[in-house]
């Protein structure tokens, strides 16, 4: 089906739920023929970037277009240049989409690999010109960049732990499944036209029960009304949308700031049992913007294995149609859920989903999982962690994990806390294994504890919404904490997040330390989140400037220490209250 390029929309999509004239970005998508327009046109043309118009639909197709602002003169024309990420559910990576991938960012990028904070793997420093290779190589190679961006579900996260037992398999599994269910349908055939001549034998394959699944897409309330792109429509939805899915007692998702999050219980066979469902959490938000918040999602309810699925579906249905397609920054579905309430919420959801929804399972305690190390992964394979300080791989060390993939072709699984995994590592093989690994694992048990679960977003020169620095200043960062609890002769552990500008990409608003770009070389402090990631923390200063790290903290790094290094930094924030936290920072 070819669409109008004047395809005249409501704000409302699918069930036509009216909110008024739409914003232009809506219209956009509407005219773009399923993501075709004006991508296609532009790709064609010899100009070192894309315009506005494109750069938006460029996004469903995986990539953002950036300059490098360290490279920018005055009177002279910007560097642009397009970052790249991939499709990977669950972080899983198999070796011949790893060595493509690691080919094209030595010959095509800027030599480098960058593990997100959604399990995948992200491409710097792409010309507009080889963009086109890119992209094609990365389909032949059985991957995918679409849908990694963009009004869209994106790439759907599990523990990336390989283990055979208890409810990884299902978990991994159902993450699998959700991906291949919410992935467009006629947009893919406009992904695979643009980027490999439209060879369909690289479509999805969805499994049996996916498809059955899909197959009632097209079922009221649920279907959008476009025969073509039942469950999405034309427009999409309002904003990205994220899922993922974990087991009881792993927090190594971040479950809590997902748009759906999902704790998978299996039975002793390893066969899903159902989920408990969490709904509306999201990260972003915009400086001086009080209608703009970090938010956790709220529980929804129990939900049996055999209808995961449909519920799913259902919930993005309902995003779809009653998300704010007016304002952007108002249109993630923790808005909608935050202004209308989760009883509302259930109340309608029950139109669009016919299943029972029970009362929420107990999960037990939890903790943020990284599988750091050597572990045994089933019966007769092992797989080992390795940590990347903010998930940049690069320089020797890329050069020397190529040489493992090729020689074991292991298969890479990337965690939400931006490490590697090299997994299917044999017994026979073990022992040469970890001759080879030596010098890489040297340098991966070098990471300090503080360094071991920290994170950062790239930010500058690249991020075109950076404000300030992160991933480059980082390190030296975390070697001030360092000293500074050295000083105080504090060992405990602190969850420390860093991001350039309030987007919240690394998730700082759940960290126990979290600074947050707010000018340049100044950032928010935000404190209080829990090293299992399951409370929001609070702001406290607005502008402190970096220089002051070590002036601000002491005092609530001593009254910690006093206090008792029993219990977390978050929770002793928490405890003592926000009044004596300012008086503590001065204020």
């Amino acid at each position: 089906m070819t669409l109008s390029s004047d395809t005249t929309i409501s704000a409302g999509s699918g069930m036509g739920v009216d909110q008024g004239d739409p914003s232009k970005f809506e219209q956009l998508k509407a005219n773009s023929n399923y993501l075709r327009e004006p991508l296609f046109s532009e790709l064609k043309n010899d100009t070192p970037f894309f315009t506005d118009g494109a750069v938006q639909i460029l996004k469903f197709h995986g990539s953002y277009q950036q300059d490098n602002r360290d490279n920018r003169r005055k009177g002279q024309e910007k560097d642009w240049q397009m970052m790249l990420r991939l499709r990977n559910p669950g972080g899983r990576v198999p070796a011949q989409l790893y060595l493509a991938i690691d080919k094209l960012s030595e010959q095509l990028g800027n030599g480098t690999l960058r593990i997100s904070t959604r399990q995948a793997f992200q491409m710097h420093g792409i010309p507009k010109i080889h963009l086109h290779e890119v992209i094609g190589t990365i389909i032949r190679n059985l991957g995918s960049t679409l849908s990694a961006c963009g009004d869209i579900n994106r790439n759907v996260m599990a523990p990336a732990a390989p283990f055979e037992w208890g409810g990884y398999p299902a978990a991994r599994k159902l993450a699998d499944e959700i991906a291949d269910l919410l992935a467009p349908q006629a947009a893919e055939g406009s992904y695979l036209d643009l980027w490999v001549d439209g060879d369909l034998s690289y479509r999805i394959k969805p499994s049996v029960l996916v498809e059955k699944v899909r197959s009632r897409q097209k079922n009221v309330p649920i279907f959008s009304g476009e025969e073509d792109e039942p469950l999405y429509g034309i427009t999409f939805l309002p904003r990205k949308f994220k899922v993922g899915v974990t087991v009881p007692g792993d927090n190594s998702i971040d479950l809590l700031t997902q748009d759906i999050g999902l704790v998978a219980f299996a039975d002793s066979s390893g066969k899903l049992e159902g989920c408990n469902v969490y709904v509306g959490g999201g990260m972003g938000r915009t400086h001086n913007k009080e209608e703009t918040f970090a938010r956790t999602a709220d529980p929804l309810g129990y939900v049996e294995g055999e209808n995961v699925l449909d519920l799913v579906q259902s919930i993005l249905a309902l995003q779809r149609d009653y998300g704010n397609r007016q304002v952007r920054r108002h249109a993630r579905m923790k808005y909608l859920i935050n202004e209308r309430g989760i009883v509302w919420f259930k109340q309608k959801i029950a139109e669009y989903f016919k299943g029972p929804l029970k009362r929420m399972r107990l999960e037990g305690n939890t903790k943020l999982s990284d599988y750091l190390g050597w572990h045994k992964q089933s019966s007769s394979l092992w797989f080992v962690g390795l940590p990347l300080l903010c998930g940049r791989l690069g320089g020797e060390l890329k050069k020397e994990l190529r040489g493992l993939v090729e020689k074991y072709q292991v298969e890479i699984r990337l965690t939400a806390n931006q490490d590697l995994l090299l997994c299917n590592i044999e017994d026979n093989d073990l022992d040469q294994f970890k001759v080879d690994l030596a010098n890489v694992y040297e340098s991966a048990q070098s990471f300090t504890p503080l360094a071991r679960h920290a994170i950062a977003c790239p930010a500058l020169p690249t991020c075109g919404l950076a404000i300030t620095e992160s991933e480059r200043i980082f390190p030296k960062v975390l070697d001030r904490l360092d000293a500074l609890l050295s000083d105080l002769d504090i060992e405990t552990n602190i969850l420390v997040r860093m991001t350039g500008c309030p987007n919240g990409c690394a998730r700082p608003y759940m960290a126990e330390l979290g600074l947050v770009g707010s000018g340049v070389d100044q950032y928010q402090l935000w404190l209080g989140g829990t090293p299992n990631l399951m409370r929001l923390a609070k702001p406290y200063l607005q502008r402190m400037p970096l220089d002051e790290l070590e002036i601000v903290l002491r005092p609530l790094f001593s009254g910690w220490r006093e206090s008792s290094n029993d219990r977390s930094f978050g929770d002793y924030i928490e405890d003592i209250g926000e009044a004596n936290v300012l008086q503590l920072l001065g204020m």
